[in-house]
């Protein structure tokens, strides 16, 4: 390390530097009289205008500071300090030179800023009475616009913090009522021990036998009549008890047991049936900013995660059944008077014209080519989501039945 008047420097650049400085300095010290009190006032003024290099400098201009405050309160001693006798202060033991740098590195800073303050406050005081008021008055309008942001700013955290910890809440709530009902979904030995009647709101014809419930979804139908199946994808949170009412407005903002949520729960469209099948069973759920409920299904735009899901468990609470992949594609809900496909009014064709016509709709549309094509007879699996990328967007995944 080099020193120059006590300050160290580790490159050659700013010991050249501090040297430069030094110079300056020497040139100052022969123009000014430090020992005149008027060299001194000039000199405090004229440094203004003066750029040091390095802390070389940046000593002798707090010296020059400490000299001019001394004028001011009269206690000026009529001698400059020895601190700074250029070739003497350098030619001091190290331990010195260390000695020197460390206090003027602590005093300096304070030195520096109490000069600041004087400068300021000196310089108030020259102001005429009006200018004086203006600047008062803009201080006091800079405070009070520095109030209010930092009120802003701080209610904007408090919300934000307040609406995490809600919607996390609601996230960690939500996970835990599924682990139960997964929970009593598995647990046989309790379904076996109660027992459950279908409560069957549609009138069907004599003939028509309804089957019994399967004895997973026994315990799990007694919690709640609504019940209908269970939707499972396998390595994606999507593994819920699926509902249905008769207005498919309930089961958008309360969760199984009965309570409000926004997380909703899965529903089935109020206009497919269980019992007697249909062309195309429509299953709904919300698109949660959490990841929960159907927010999973957007993902199958993309082709790999397609290829690593391709695979839908749906049972109902009578049956078993697996679904194959066929179709990702993005849709919206149309006005009533919008004449165009509406995925959601495919729930059953007719004819076998109008089934391949839905296919060759949604097929259109598939933002993915799995290959997998149904035809007219087979059971049809969809799911619906919100999408985000227009106004009453949805994100749609159609699959076909294999077992």
């Amino acid at each position: 390390m080099l020193f120059v008047q006590g300050v160290g420097f580790n490159t050659k650049s700013e010991y050249e530097a501090a040297l430069e400085d030094e110079e300056l300095i020497k040139r100052l010290r022969s123009e000014y009289d430090l020992n005149n009190p008027g060299d001194v006032e000039r000199l405090y003024n004229d440094i203004r205008n003066i750029h040091f290099k390095t802390k070389v400098g940046d000593n002798f201009d707090d010296y020059i500071y400490g000299l001019y405050l001394k004028i001011k309160d009269g206690t000026f001693p009529g001698s400059e300090s020895t601190v700074y006798k250029g070739k003497a202060a350098r030619g001091t033991r190290k331990t010195s030179r260390e000695t020197n740098n460390r206090e003027t590195s602590i005093t300096g800073r304070e030195t520096s800023g109490k000069r600041e303050t004087y400068k300021k406050r000196e310089t108030f005081r020259d102001l005429d009475d009006a200018t004086k008021a203006g600047v008062i008055s803009e201080l006091r309008k800079q405070n009070i616009i520095r109030t209010a942001v930092i009120i802003v700013l701080l209610s904007f955290a408090a919300f934000s913090i307040g609406y995490f910890v809600k919607y996390y809440s609601a996230a960690r709530r939500l996970q835990e009522s599924t682990d139960n009902l997964t929970e009593l979904k598995e647990n046989t030995q309790i379904a076996s021990m109660i027992s459950v009647k279908p409560v069957i709101n549609r009138v069907y014809p004599e003939e028509i036998v309804v089957p019994d419930i399967l004895e997973e979804y026994q315990a799990l139908y007694n919690k709640n009549k609504s019940l209908v199946g269970w939707i499972k994808i396998d390595d994606t949170v999507i593994d819920y008890p699926v509902t249905q009412t008769e207005d498919n407005e309930y089961y958008l903002k309360h969760n199984f047991n009965l309570k409000e949520d926004a997380n909703g729960c899965i529903f089935l469209d109020a206009a497919c049936d269980i019992i007697l099948g249909n062309t195309n069973w429509i299953l709904y759920g919300h698109h949660m900013n959490n990841g929960k409920m159907f927010s999973s299904l957007i993902k199958y735009a993309n082709k790999d995660f397609y290829e690593k899901h391709k695979y839908i468990q749906f049972d109902t609470i009578y049956e078993k059944g697996t679904y194959e992949v066929m179709y990702a594609f993005r849709s919206r809900v149309y006005a009533s008077d919008v004449v165009t496909f509406k995925y959601y009014q495919f729930i059953d064709a007719l004819s076998a014209e109008e089934f391949d016509s839905a296919m060759e709709e949604m097929a259109k549309d598939s933002l993915i080519d799995t290959g997998v094509t149904a035809s007219f007879g087979d059971r049809l699996l969809t799911l619906s989501t919100c999408d985000y990328q227009e106004q009453n967007g949805r994100f749609v995944v159609v699959a076909k039945r294999i077992e």
